[in-house]
């Protein structure tokens, strides 16, 4: 199993607030059979530098690495962030930096609003000019500010992949969207969304326990196999 997004670097962001905590989310994750995992801080241009962001990063994550040589339980994990949109965003010479490890893949959070004309062109620039892969962090939590949905769906025309928190297939205000969207062929990758043993734990598992009791276990078998191949693409 892979988890996609996850907030589990120590003192990072708003996710793990020290060690203990991101031993506990690795500990609940490799519970439930997760053995690959990408750590996506919060990465906002109007607040910080990439490179102040990417010194803080590697800091943090050679904390986990010292744990990792004490533990040998703890999954593999590989860097990334999660992007939030800002205006020409799909000019920024940054965003490769930001990539998950070894890859082209970033995951961008777009803004809690009605999705623009201009939003659009950007994530466009993102894959066209820039030759990156993008994935849209929890799509699920976008659909209900879209009261004209002619962006939303001209955006999921674009080649890019969708990733769902696992969280919203336990919540039926999101369950119904989020399984409906599957069902409706996107290219849907699946991430816990982690900050927080308590209050936002890993829970990847009962969230693919949902779509393998809706939807079948074929349609998790091919969410898995989007994943392993991304995932094994990157070097």
């Amino acid at each position: 199993m892979i988890d996609f997004h996850t907030h589990i670097l120590p003192a990072v962001d708003d996710g793990s607030r020290n060690l203990e905590q991101t031993k506990e989310l690795l500990h609940q994750a490799y519970e439930q059979g997760v053995r690959h995992i990408l750590a996506t801080p919060h990465f906002y241009a109007d607040r910080d530098s990439a490179g102040h962001f990417l010194k803080k990063r590697e800091e943090s994550f050679n904390e986990v690495k010292g744990l990792q040589k004490k533990e040998d339980w703890i999954p593999e994990i590989r860097t990334a962030a999660e992007v939030y949109y800002f205006p020409g965003i799909g000019k920024a010479d940054v965003l490769p930096k930001l990539c998950m490890e070894g890859s082209r893949l970033i995951l961008l959070e777009l803004p809690f609003a009605q999705w623009t004309s201009g939003m659009y062109r950007d994530v466009e620039h993102i894959i066209d000019r820039q030759k990156l892969t993008v994935m849209l962090a929890h799509v699920e939590r976008y659909y209900e500010f879209q009261k004209d949905k002619r962006v939303w769906r001209d955006m999921f025309e674009l080649p890019l992949y969708a990733q769902i928190n696992a969280g919203s297939f336990l919540r039926h205000s999101k369950r119904s969207f989020a399984l409906k969207f599957i069902k409706a062929g996107h290219q849907v990758l699946l991430g816990s969304d982690c900050h927080n043993p308590e209050v936002r734990p890993s829970n990847l598992k009962a969230g693919r326990d949902v779509i393998s009791k809706k939807l079948g276990d074929n349609v998790l078998e091919e969410i898995d196999t989007r994943g392993r191949l991304l995932w094994e693409d990157a070097k």
